[in-house]
């Protein structure tokens, strides 16, 4: 049985031209509920197109499928072009964009060239009646050299399982068994399928091809890495070797009956290699643009496409199939784990996915093509996941390299000649590329490699600490008054964590699972250590710490909060003010805030603020201190700033009253009588003398309590009205006089006095 055999399956047929084709299926029915679920099914049909040229065939009724790839009758010959396929969605009834398939690897061996069907990988359309197909140059032109017997053929996964049943789309209509053709006028054989094609450019000619030169310098153990089907002599049934404990968990696994292999396509028995020594990283290089709902159909698909025998026009087999999915394991986006290859996912069994390196090795294949785009974090975490696991069941460590034994003479993706029976140093977790000439698994998925080593290697990647609730941090301190909450986050998925352990002081306190992401617990009083400790399903750890105080002192005002009267301007309900004060922690003030009567807050630093009080009214001014463990404490005085008018003082000399809505009170009184003067009395701790302000004004002189304490200037460039031009204040609250004399400036002599304003 040949290890490559390709697909003759259903499908629009080009001729030695360029030519452009479509099929469009008919549904002839409903999806009824209770009807018998669909099996997997592969369609041969054949319709014929112009020979040269240009042309497009009549719409032709075909079958569902789901997945496409072209076909011609010769590897020998290359497709000299790329071939560009529409399909017309059953879900959506519209035509997708144009899209190219991959060209699988050349066969080395020229006699299988000669007598094996050229391919190109298969591509995930999704549910879909019709197609249309054209080789194109690079330039964009039709191409009119192509191989002969150019076929498109096309793969319906079936409906399974009762998930899939229930997923369907309501147009998807169920197959009948033995029907293979859409049309009378199709070229049609007997039997529905007929081969089958490996899924990503490295599998289709690394894992199921050698040349004779191969053959002959590999070694016996080395034959089967490079075989998917029994040879002419085939192996006993192997004995199934018992499944080795790992060091890390098994993930959850979709077994071949949960994705709805048929085994009757894999008949031979399975192989087993000694151990697991490496791990190769693919893509299918189908795209990617699929609903997770669809992973199992697409597994299947792939299965059928591996598995399907080419069929001449009377069924008869004359060129078989592989004997089974190449991959071991193969990832959807969202994830989901399926198994591969039979023979136990605790086996070490041996594959068909990385030509020359088989024999040691595990193949995972990520469902998606990645040579643009990245693949997703949890696809990526299901790959880590399984490699860990495969690799621990042997002692592995997936970061580190082992030398694997060459099956084959060849060249890889880098340049790096491979001798057969040689060894050769890899990273246990390996692209299909270092084994072999391919692209696979993209550019994108194998710049992704060291993320998945880290990831199943530990320890967890990414720890941080990302608040801690219940304190305040200070420097690199926090301060806490006793119970807390840390938070944590990491860039290693929850799947591949055992644990978070919450230490203090170097002691365990309590253990969450994995996908938690924070944890509790109350400190004594006192310095502590508080660190996260993530423990990786490997058993490799890694901490976080933190500095974190606990105490309870609450801070002090040194200095109560005092009111004083400021310069500005004065208004009959609100006078400007300075709220000092002074506040301090044992440990670390965080900040002091103003209560009422307004709401403002001040940094530890800030020992006084300009503010307004209304006059007249008693007012108490709160505000409170806090530290930064949480602790605080609160300081309320009452205060009272009261305007007295110009009536209400005591006059010598001449005064006129001056009349106006700018002045306080509406009137003021004025002088330009050399020593006239005002004298107030108060009792209070803070006084302010209010003035109006004019380029003529003159100067006065400031008496506090007898004694002469300043010579004010009321000159100004513009004419300001209610003007706190003179303050006093005091620590405490007494009875003093405050008295304004006429200096009777020489051109300037007037001065107007609003009145005098006073804190009690």
């Amino acid at each position: 049985m040949k290890r490559r055999a390709w697909l003759t399956l259903g499908a629009v047929v080009l001729g030695g031209a360029g030519i452009v084709t479509y099929a469009v299926a008919s549904p002839s029915g409903s999806h009824a509920e209770g009807q018998a679920k669909r099996p997997p099914k592969v369609y041969d049909l054949t319709l014929k197109g112009a020979e040269t040229g240009k042309a497009e065939l009549p719409q032709t009724d075909t079958k569902q499928f789901s997945l496409l790839g072209v076909t011609w009758d010769s590897a020998a010959k290359p497709l000299h072009g790329t071939a560009q396929v529409r399909t017309h969605s059953l879900k959506t009834g519209e035509w997708s964009a144009w899209r190219n398939l991959e060209d699988t690897d050349p066969l080395e061996d020229p006699k299988e060239r000669a007598t094996t069907r050229g391919a190109s990988e298969p591509l995930w359309v999704g549910p879909s009646d019709g197609v249309q197909v054209q080789v194109v140059r690079k330039n964009g032109t039709t191409n009119s050299n192509l191989p002969k017997g150019l076929s498109v053929s096309l793969v319906d996964p079936g409906v399974v399982t009762e998930a899939e049943t229930k997923a369907e789309p309501a147009a998807y209509v169920a197959g009948t068994v033995g029907e293979t053709s859409a049309s009378p006028t199709d070229s049609v054989s007997p039997s529905d399928s007929t081969s089958a094609a490996p899924t990503d450019s490295a599998s289709a000619s690394a894992s199921d091809s050698a040349s004779a030169s191969d053959s002959a310098s590999a070694s016996p153990s080395d034959s089967a890495s490079t075989s998917a089907s029994p040879s002419a002599s085939a192996p006993t049934a192997p004995t199934t070797p018992p499944a080795r404990p790992s060091t890390v968990p098994e993930p959850p696994i979709v077994s071949r009956a949960g994705w709805g292999a048929d085994e009757s396509r894999s008949p031979d028995p399975s192989e087993y290699n000694a151990d697991v020594k490496a791990v190769f990283v693919h893509h299918t290089d189908t795209a990617v643009d699929y609903t997770c709902d669809q992973s199992a159909a697409i597994v299947r698909s792939i299965y059928v496409y591996h598995t399907s025998p080419k069929k001449d026009a009377k069924g008869n087999v004359i060129e078989e199939a592989w004997n089974d999915i190449g991959y071991n394991f193969l990832v959807d986006k969202c994830g989901t784990i399926f198994e591969g290859r039979k023979g136990g996912v605790d086996q070490p069994v041996l594959g068909a996915h990385t030509y020359g390196f088989n024999r040691e090795s595990t193949g995972i294949a990520v469902l998606g093509t990645y040579t643009t785009t990245g693949a997703s974090n949890a696809a990526l975490a299901s790959v880590a996941r399984i490699a860990a696991w495969k690799l621990g069941q042997y002692g592995a460590d997936p970061a580190g390299t082992v030398q694997l034994n060459a099956g084959a003479t060849q060249t890889n993706f880098f340049g790096t000649q491979f001798t057969a029976g040689t060894k050769y140093t890899f990273k246990r977790i390996s692209g299909h590329r270092d084994g072999y000439n391919t692209e696979c698994p993209g550019d994108k998925l194998y710049a992704q490699l060291p993320t998945i080593r880290a990831w199943a290697a530990g320890p967890v990647q990414g720890l941080k600490t990302t608040s801690l609730d219940g304190a305040g941090l200070s420097g690199a301190t926090y301060y806490t008054k006793g119970a807390i909450t840390l938070h944590w986050s990491a860039t290693t998925p929850s799947s591949l964590i055992k644990s978070y352990q919450l230490l203090v002081d170097g002691k365990t306190v309590t253990t969450v699972s994995g996908s938690a992401t924070s944890a509790a617990t109350t400190l004594a009083l006192g310095s502590h250590t508080v660190a996260v400790r993530a423990v990786h399903q490997s058993g490799k750890t890694a901490t976080v710490t933190l500095n974190v105080v606990a105490e309870t002192t609450a801070p002090t005002f040194t200095t109560s909060p005092k009111l004083t009267l400021r310069t500005g301007t004065v208004n009959t309900t609100a006078v400007p003010v300075t709220l000092g004060w002074k506040a301090t922690d044992d440990k670390a003030l965080r900040y002091v805030k103003l209560l009422a009567p307004t709401a403002v807050t001040y940094g530890p630093t800030t020992t006084s603020a300009s503010l307004t009080a209304a006059s007249g009214t008693a007012t108490t001014w709160s505000m409170r201190a806090y530290d930064w463990a949480g602790n605080y404490r609160t300081s309320s005085p009452s205060f009272t700033p009261m305007i007295l008018q110009e009536t209400s003082a005591t006059k010598s000399g001449t005064w006129s009253t001056r009349s106006s809505s700018s002045y306080l009170g509406g009137k003021s009184y004025s002088s330009s009588s050399k020593n006239a003067s005002l004298t107030w009395t108060f009792t209070g701790r803070s006084a302010s003398w209010v003035v109006s302000r004019a380029s003529t004004s003159g100067q006065a002189y400031v008496y506090v309590d007898g004694v002469k304490v300043s010579t004010v200037d009321l000159k100004s460039s513009t004419t300001l009205y209610r003007n706190a031009i003179w303050t006093k204040s005091w620590s405490t609250s007494a009875k003093h006089t405050v008295k304004i004399v006429v200096v009777a400036t020489s051109g300037r002599p007037t001065i107007t006095t609003d009145g005098l304003v006073y804190i009690k």
